[in-house]
């Protein structure tokens, strides 16, 4: 099997604090994989050490079958997108020439960044000054620059935590296109029904470890108790066990058209977070 990263006993720690605890996982070319913890769990000193800003020394890591020593060498670093909590703009400069500057860098065609800004909804913004946008719009431009010179992979951190629902949405339908013309696509993110909708496969981190990996669905089906849950016409909600002694219960429920809604248990992935870690990702 292709993979975009290869990590194996990865190690980190500062002064003392372990930050990664031999963690290990693969990211499959051409998926989304969310890699989602609560605030300080090692999630961005992660994605630093994949992005070749961190140095790593305990432990195997591979992307786009580069070893993690040659990480600083450009041609790597034109085949990956970052936006990350350490990316910038030129606040004095338009939004187009911001993303004029990045095309130059990386060698993008100037067409790339009408295609962008249409992505990231940002058209009729293209000859705003940076320092005069919101904290939303500026979110966008960073998206838009990780995203201008179209990488083999990019990695996300948090890249919607500044915008409205309704630029999320817009934010989502781009990077699903993206997605689906083969860039691999490493997220984090603390909105677990943003993981839910995009994710082709989470990881779960905490203090440093992984705890729990699968894709949403699985997750979901893995932590369900599998009950029925009802609601009758009359406002009584019930719970029962998903067992054959209990198909006569539902059945006369159905049959005297008492039911007004019925679903089996499913919990989201922040229920499941919560259960595994005892934790809220927040």
């Amino acid at each position: 099997m292709d993979y975009a990263i290869e990590v194996q006993g990865l190690k980190k720690a500062f002064h003392q604090n372990q930050v990664i605890n031999d963690i290990s996982f693969q990211v499959k070319k051409g998926e989304i994989f969310g890699f989602l913890g609560p605030s300080g769990s090692g999630k961005t000193t992660t994605i630093k050490i994949l992005t070749g800003e961190l140095v790593q020394k305990d432990g195997y890591v591979k992307v786009l079958d580069v070893h993690s020593q040659k990480f600083s060498r450009a041609n790597f670093r034109s085949r990956i997108g970052i936006l990350s909590d350490n990316s910038s703009l030129y606040e004095r400069l338009t939004v187009y020439d911001n993303l004029k500057l990045f095309c130059k860098l990386y060698h993008a065609p100037l067409e790339q960044i009408d295609v962008i800004l249409h992505e990231v909804d940002l058209v009729d913004a293209r000859k705003k000054i940076v320092s005069k946008l919101s904290k939303g719009m500026k979110q966008r431009v960073l998206l838009a620059k990780a995203l201008i010179h179209q990488p083999e992979i990019v990695f996300l951190d948090e890249p919607t935590s500044a915008l409205d629902p309704g630029n999320m949405a817009h934010i989502h339908r781009g990077l699903q296109k993206l997605n689906e013309a083969g860039t691999t696509i490493f997220l984090t993110t603390h909105d677990m029904e943003e993981a839910t909708l995009l994710c082709d496969r989470v990881a779960f981190l905490n203090k440093g470890e992984l705890q729990e990996m699968g894709s949403p669905e699985e997750l979901r089906y893995k932590y369900s108790t599998h009950a029925f849950h009802v609601e009758t016409f009359d406002g009584k909600k019930l719970i029962i066990e998903n067992e054959a002694k209990n198909g006569d219960k539902i059945r006369d429920l159905i049959v005297n058209d008492r039911v007004k809604s019925l679903h089996t248990d499913k919990p989201t992935l922040g229920q499941i977070f919560l259960k595994v870690t005892g934790k809220e990702l927040v």
